[in-house]
């Protein structure tokens, strides 16, 4: 058996899957757990659990020593928070302490899970690993993965240790419920109250998965690689919806005005009711700005393959209606 590699974030859903497929593969894996409960997910996925945190030095040279490389995918991924300040410090301060750890365990490589929001493209164009950032944030996560990002190759030079970064699109694929998921249940449900008219690009999370591999395999120190399979509208997605799954109820469309009208509406609410919400006028400015990424340079030097979309959508709809999150085939008939 090879080298064991360390997975921060092994209990997330990049890097479930991640740790399953290194696991499958036969490599020895190692995963950092904060808790019993992440400790119980990592090892049913064949890995060893280390205690530790990202955010707790002292518990991370230790988790990688002897390994061969080290997989960062520990991060916090989410909008509308009334205090961003602690996933600032876990997505940045966290990547600092991980490449840190890694100079003093001896660790050669370290791939990062950074974001495609990290690269910072101006409204209607298409993003590219060498997209000079526009200098402004749609979010504070958009904020947090760019500046993580820098923190990484500055450190990598500074210490001397190889920093590969992977840039995911908007992950799907089965495994994943939350999130962006969220919307696709909506609309298979049937309730959303509206969709906007946006763009949006996609990665399957098998080849998200594999696209970190490539990377750990032959990605060139210090070089970034946006993982996304597909671009497409939201209103192309639901006629897909309609021709994979048989979607029939009728979609709604709504104005950027009123949408972004309602969502300082419900962003006010939750400033005085001090609550977290999942929609909020940085949500929908994320969404609103549509989002272009081109993958092309991770097939071109890495040699990922990008699955279909359409077999995308379907094994994610189909992993949905196992779990009944949403209505299985026969039952659609009958509807």
């Amino acid at each position: 058996m090879s080298d064991p590699v360390l997975v921060t974030g092994g209990s997330g859903v990049v890097g479930r899957a991640l740790v399953e497929r290194l696991a499958v593969d036969g490599r020895s894996v190692r995963a950092l757990a904060r808790s019993d409960a992440s400790a119980e997910v990592v090892r049913s996925l064949g890995a060893e659990p280390v205690r530790g945190d990202v955010l707790d030095p002292a518990s991370l040279a230790p988790a990688m020593r002897g390994c061969a490389s080290v997989f960062h995918v520990a991060g916090t991924n989410a909008m509308c928070l009334r205090d961003p300040r602690a996933m600032i410090r876990t997505n940045v301060e966290g990547s600092a302490n991980v490449m840190r750890a890694a100079r003093e365990a001896g660790v050669p490589r370290v791939i990062t899970t950074s974001s495609a929001s990290a690269i910072g493209e101006v409204a209607g164009t298409i993003g590219r690993e060498d997209t000079v950032h526009g200098g402004s944030y749609l979010s504070e996560y958009a904020r947090s993965k760019h500046l993580a990002e820098q923190r990484v190759f500055e450190l990598a030079a500074e210490l001397d240790v190889d920093a590969v970064v992977v840039n995911p699109s908007s992950v799907q694929g089965p495994g994943r419920a939350t999130g962006s998921a969220r919307l696709l249940l909506d609309v298979v449900n049937g309730r959303p109250p509206f969709l906007v008219d946006t763009t949006i690009s996609l990665v399957d999370i098998a080849d998200c998965t594999e696209g970190h591999l490539l990377a750990e395999a032959r990605g060139i120190p210090g070089e970034r690689y946006l993982l996304s399979g597909a671009t497409l509208s939201t209103r192309d997605a639901v006629e897909l919806l309609r021709r994979v799954w048989g979607l029939r109820r009728r979609v709604r469309f709504a104005s950027p005005w009123s949408a972004m009208a309602g969502a300082a509406v419900v962003g006010a609410g939750a400033r005085l009711l001090r609550r977290d919400v999942p929609v909020c006028l940085e949500s929908l400015r994320t969404l609103l700005h549509g989002h272009r990424y081109d993958g092309s340079k991770a097939a071109r030097e890495l040699g990922l393959r990008y699955t279909p979309i359409e077999v995308t959508l379907l094994r994610t709809l189909e992993w949905f209606a196992e779990r009944e999150l949403i209505p299985a085939a026969r039952q659609r008939a009958r509807t």
